[in-house]
């Protein structure tokens, strides 16, 4: 799973819980999305969740 660049936001993991109480392993995705980013008068591609994004942490390129 990609991480966030900017937050280091990644998955979880936990137990799913039936009805009956059976447990099984589960894994919560972050939305990270691979953006084109201006860094240092360039542009780089990299992950980027959509909080960072919305938040204006980075540019887009």
């Amino acid at each position: 799973m990609a991480k966030c660049a900017i937050c280091e936001k990644g998955a979880h993991f936990g137990n799913k819980v039936s009805h009956s109480n059976r447990k099984s392993s589960k894994m919560w995705s972050s939305n990270v999305k691979s953006v084109r980013v201006k860094v240092n008068g360039g542009t780089r591609k990299m992950y980027v969740c959509t909080s960072c994004l919305k938040s204006g942490l980075v540019e887009r390129a």
